[in-house]
This record gives structure tokens, sequence and C-alpha cells, in this order.
């Protein structure tokens, strides 16, 4: 798939790791991707993040570093996906996976139909619902979010999902410990597992992130 090389691309190609799967389809269809952000958000206000390099950090490269953490789930959820992050990117980096992004705004779940019809992602499909009552009929391997509620919130909502099997990874910042600490102290919450899997720096000094999971 070939795409315009400027401005996203040029930033994804300095940015995105040599070990990552289906790099260069990743550079293109993130590029893209961003593009039509850009597009959109004429129109509705999507993102804040639209300067290059920035969007290229803080939506694209955040979205699949963790992405070992997802290899081998056949059935991935992306709850609240916005514009489709981290659902899109991860779907490029893992093909053979399918992905279903959730986004309950009408706009953004429309934004996002319409992206994964213009990139060509059969293995990704946008519904317009909120994501515990998709899952509540729907299972699936792995539950993912990023920039979703404190973790004492988000966990009530997936709770029907988490005892049916489901893991979930949670996109979290610098203080993801304390979030887990605040559960913990919780004695309604105290039958979920949750822990640290993965922790990185984002390139530019941008931030932080923690990947936390949490299971039965």
């Amino acid at each position: 798939m070939s795409f315009s090389q400027e401005p996203f691309a040029q930033e994804l190609s300095q940015l995105l790791p040599a070990d990552l799967p289906h790099r260069e389809d990743c550079i293109a269809r993130s590029a893209r991707h961003l593009e039509l952000i850009v597009d959109a958000n004429q129109h509705f206000n999507l993102t804040r993040i639209l300067n290059p390099r920035e969007a290229a950090i803080k939506h694209v490269l955040d979205s699949v570093l963790p992405w070992r953490l997802f290899a081998g789930a056949k059935r991935i959820a992306d709850a609240g996906s916005g514009a489709g992050f981290p659902g899109i990117p991860l779907a490029v980096v893992l093909p053979d996976t399918h992905f279903t992004l959730l986004e309950s705004t009408q706009k953004k779940a429309a934004f996002i139909a319409s992206a994964v019809e213009i990139l060509g992602l059969p293995n990704v499909n946008a519904v317009p619902e909120r994501a515990e009552a998709y899952l509540a009929s729907h299972p699936v391997d792995i539950l993912t979010a990023r920039a979703l509620a404190p973790l004492s919130r988000a966990i009530p909502l997936f709770a029907s999902a988490l005892r049916k099997g489901t893991r979930v990874l949670m996109y979290k910042g610098p203080d993801a410990e304390k979030e887990i600490a605040e559960v913990r102290r919780d004695s309604k919450l105290a039958q979920w597992k949750m822990r640290v899997v993965f922790d990185y720096e984002l390139s530019d000094s941008v931030g932080s992130r923690r990947i936390v999971e949490i299971t039965r």
C-alpha cells in the first residue's frame, strides 16, 4: 500500500522500531490514518495532537510499542477507540488478529468506519456502542483501552468480560501503580488481579507509559 510520504510517514519511518512486524505497511497506513484525522478535525474535534512528530509519537508509536502483549490473540476489542487508537495501528501490525473498535460517540465511530474502509483493513470493524454493552454478548480474548477512566472506575465497567476470561490491557501513565494501589484498598474490587506487564518511555521525552494487565 503506497501513500504520500509527507509529512507523517517520514516521522514514522524514524520512530517505529526496526523489528516491528509489517513495519513498512504500518508506516504507510498510519501516515494515511493521521492524514484522515487532520482532514476530519476541520469538521469536528478528534484530537488536539496534530503536529506530525507529536502525532506520530503519541498516537502511533505509543499504540504499537507493546504489540508483543497482543500477539497470538484471535479477537481484540479496543474500548473508547476515539480516532482509532490503539486499535488501527495494532491491527496493521497483527493482521491475523480481528479487532473490534468500540466508540459510543457516533461521529467518531463513523470516522473510524470510514478510515478502516479507506485503509483497507479486513481484520477491523467499528461498532458504535459502549464497550460494556458490546462485551455483554461478544466474548473477546483481550480488551484494551487508552486514555480511559482510572482503574477504579474502569474495572466495574469491564467486570462481566473479566468474569468470562477476557484479559484487559490498559495503557496508563506513570501513576499506574498509584491507581493499582487505590483499587487494592477497595474490598469490592479485591477479586481482580492487576500488575504492570510492560513499561516504556516515549521518544522526545514525551512521557512514560505503563501497560496494566487485569485478570480475574
